[in-house]
């Protein structure tokens, strides 16, 4: 085994054939390069070093005319390294042990006789999602503990301006107006802002206003004594005596009719309860947070929902971001909901492809995290490989620029990614980005501007 002095990034050549050997050697010079004539020397160096990228000939000894011998190699790597891209070098005439690679795992192929540049744009694709998968990793891992509210995935800067206004808020009883599309997890932040605050020892009640017909909302709202209408069998505790002393959440209050506002108003003023069938009032003392997908100010406007009670419950609005505004927390979402059900339903799912990667950033969530579980959940279920696909999520991907020969491009959307990733971890703070990209302030600046990246500091 050799390896080449070079400060590049290292890459592991794995073939029998001396000349071919020195050829990609000399091609490949601006990477650290190791190599290998055997699975038993390949599999060392991969135990050795952190190897991003494997160019594996399938014909090795003892089985140099069949692929037995590459493919067991293959497996080897694939189950030490799960992250190392291992590009296998076929002929025409082996095409199919190719394909079968593929189908074990293997990032991709070239075929012989050797085509230096292809080869090149081969191994630096594999390389750029060596590089992505890994900062997916470590943003999953650092995702939990960099988020100031426990248990709530965000790496976004958008989302944890959200999670620090939560924090801010969780500890005062101001009635706090969450604005957001379905499925952005609305309810799990109001939950937070109830395990925040100091009524978190009380309970935390939910309520969906959308969910229950209008003529059983009072009903469920202020609860019923036994008799009061025809089917009340017995007394009820409405939703909101239940919370008490604790938060009561009402889900999609844009939809609860105009009678109802009325009543929602009127415990709001002097936060006292009337179950139907009763003169008894009751006291209670509650925290309401509310949750709207809708319009609140064009529905005033229209005379559908009402100021004195929008003003009332909007005492501090925070608007929570759609999925397709924070493509970065979709990736790190995506790969948790996979963890998760793979430990859940058994599976050996390890992680996302590249091309599920891709169409995860590129696709628009119309249905937000909810949509995203969903995909992640069937697709954990359904698939059989060690991968996750795009077509596994059933999401559209077009690997054009991924086979795109513009190397300018290609660079230019790679310093584009990193800088992006930059300035998430550290919170958009330009000098402490700079660093840790390890260019000036200046520079960064510059770089920004290049690729239309704007943050306000």
């Amino acid at each position: 085994m050799n390896t080449m002095n070079s400060e590049g990034k290292p890459l592991l050549i794995v073939d029998d054939d001396g000349g071919l050997l020195r050829q990609l050697r000399w091609a490949l010079s601006e990477h650290k390069v190791h190599a290998a004539a055997n699975r038993q020397e390949a599999i060392g160096v991969i135990r050795a070093h952190q190897i991003p990228v494997v160019i594996l000939d399938l014909g090795l000894p003892p089985d140099p005319d069949g692929a037995s011998e590459g493919l067991a190699t293959l497996s080897e790597i694939r189950e030490i390294s799960p992250g190392t891209k291992v590009i296998i070098a076929t002929g025409n005439e082996t095409r199919e042990h190719a394909l079968r690679a593929i189908a074990l795992g293997a990032y991709d192929f070239y075929q012989k006789p050797i085509d230096i540049e292809v080869l090149r744009m081969i191994v630096g694709r594999a390389e750029q999602m060596f590089a992505l998968e890994a900062e997916n990793r470590r943003l999953i891992d650092a995702a939990s503990t960099n988020s100031p509210i426990d248990g709530i995935i965000a790496t976004s800067p958008e989302m944890l301006q959200v999670l620090r206004n939560i924090e801010k808020l969780a500890p005062t009883d101001v009635a706090v107006l969450l604005l957001g599309e379905s499925g952005t997890g609305k309810e799990l932040l109001a939950h937070a802002i109830h395990k925040l605050g100091r009524r978190a020892a009380g309970p935390f009640v939910p309520i969906n206003c959308a969910a229950i017909p209008e003529t059983l909302l009072e009903s469920e709202l202020f609860g019923h004594e036994k008799g009061a209408f025809t089917g009340a069998l017995r007394q009820n505790i409405g939703r909101i005596e239940s919370a008490n002393h604790g938060t009561l959440f009402l889900d999609e209050i844009g939809d609860v009719p105009q009678p109802m506002q009325v009543k929602l108003l009127r415990f709001l003023q002097d936060q006292i309860v009337e179950r139907i069938g009763s003169r008894r009032p009751v006291q209670v003392d509650v925290r309401i947070v509310c949750a709207t997908n809708q319009d609140l100010d064009r529905m005033m406007a229209e005379g559908r929902f009402r100021e004195d009670l929008y003003y009332r419950l909007n005492e501090v609005a925070i608007r929570v971001p759609a999925l397709r505004e924070r493509p970065a927390d979709a990736v790190v979402l995506a790969s948790f909901f996979l963890r998760r059900f793979a430990a859940e339903y058994g599976r050996q799912t390890r992680g996302l492809s590249g091309s599920a990667l891709a169409a995860i950033r590129e696709y628009s969530w119309p249905g937000n995290v909810r949509e995203l579980e969903n995909r992640i959940k069937r697709a954990v279920v359904m698939t059989d490989g060690p991968l996750v696909s795009a077509a596994d999520l059933d999401l559209p991907y077009s690997d054009d620029d991924a086979k795109s020969l513009d190397i300018r491009a290609a660079r230019a959307r790679a310093e584009r990614e990193v800088i992006q990733l930059a300035l998430t971890q550290t919170g958009l703070n330009l000098s402490k980005a700079a660093k840790l990209l390890g260019i000036s302030r200046p520079t960064l600046y510059d770089l920004m501007q290049q690729h239309q990246l704007d943050v306000d500091e």
